[in-house]
């Protein structure tokens, strides 16, 4: 039996989320849904997706744009045991209202929603057991997660007193063209601490605090890390400890990563969309200086909240362990076979 999976809105997030639930053997897409035909609609077509309109009265922009839909929102999810909703933030609050709970489905939100939109805030790494059995599940954003996996594995091996961490952001995705910050660098927000850092704690209990900057740039962000340790620790001991999770992948300057546009390039020899499922670290940023860690990560926004889209279904589902899930979602989507 597979578990029937829709996804709501099919953009940066969405239509990767789709790709990579066909990659499951336990799941299926059974629809998705759009707001207009664009060029990512017929994408979806092509690719043997069932397309369903987001917005009933929209239905008909469909029909004249030669691209026939099965039903609205509402028919789609009839369909699904699963709702992963990739829409704009706040609008999956509005569908949870309006749809989900009205049909009885359960529903995974993105990071854009607020933590009360469901019953768990999660990370497949830090607390994959929260979320089973739960109907309304939302997955931390591309920062937290990439910063909770990070300390996860710190955490884990060598404890943590404090950590204090410098968020350099890109500021929109690559496909947005309608804004951006053009020439100048951006407190976001000016205001300290930033949200990450309270968001981290709703999924890893570790003490952080967290600023943030948003740059001209839409590659990826770049997170500058100091972790007091409880343990002590050699550079060489935190290398060995973040070798050993696979959606960790080390690089260094000596292989020619000297930038996140390097970082980019290489993903575009690995995978469809240069997808980066992994947190990128720097190993030789990696120092420890009287037992306080310094280390630098790369974080591919578009792609790196995928895995934890797929191991918390199978957590809602109650299908496998976390490390079940996380097994087969890495083998599925070819997470941990790069490390140089």
């Amino acid at each position: 039996m597979k578990v029937k999976v829709a996804v709501c809105g099919y953009g940066t997030i969405g239509k990767r989320v789709a790709d990579a639930v066909s990659c499951q053997k336990d799941m299926e897409v059974v629809g998705v849904a759009k707001t207009k035909p664009d060029f990512e609609a017929k994408m979806a077509v092509r690719k043997g997706y069932k397309l369903y309109a987001a917005i009933p009265e929209r239905a008909e922009l469909f029909e004249k744009a030669g691209l026939p839909v099965e039903g609205t929102l509402e028919d789609m999810i009839q369909k699904a045991d699963v709702v992963t909703d990739c829409s704009p933030g706040k609008v999956g609050a509005q569908n949870k209202a309006t749809y989900y709970e009205k049909a009885g489905v359960k529903a995974i939100f993105q990071g854009g929603e607020k933590k009360d939109v469901a019953e768990v805030s999660f990370n497949a790494l830090a607390n994959y057991d929260k979320a089973i059995g739960k109907s309304y599940v939302r997955v931390v954003s591309c920062n937290t997660t990439g910063l909770t996996r990070l300390l996860y594995v710190i955490k884990q091996n060598f404890g943590i007193k404090k950590v204090r961490a410098t968020l350099i952001r890109r500021v929109v995705d690559p496909k947005e063209d309608k804004k951006g910050l053009v020439n100048g660098i951006m407190p976001n927000p000016i205001a300290l601490p930033s949200h990450h850092g309270p968001d981290v704690q709703t999924v890893l209990d570790v003490d952080i605090t967290t600023v943030a900057f948003k740059v001209p740039t839409t590659l990826m962000h770049v997170h500058a890390l100091n972790v007091e340790l409880e343990k002590q620790a050699k550079p060489e001991d935190v290398v060995e400890a973040l070798k050993s999770e696979p959606r960790i992948m080390l690089v260094s300057s000596g292989d020619g990563f000297t930038s996140t546009a390097k970082i980019i390039e290489y993903a575009r020899e690995l995978r469809t969309r240069y997808d980066l499922f992994e947190n990128v670290v720097w190993e030789d940023s990696i120092a420890v200086v009287d037992n306080e860690l310094y280390l630098t990560q790369a974080i591919h926004q578009e792609a790196i909240v995928i895995p934890e889209n797929i191991d918390v279904i199978r957590a809602m589902f109650d299908m496998a362990s976390k490390e079940e899930s996380m097994k087969i979602t890495n083998e599925s989507l070819g997470i941990g076979k790069y490390q140089l």
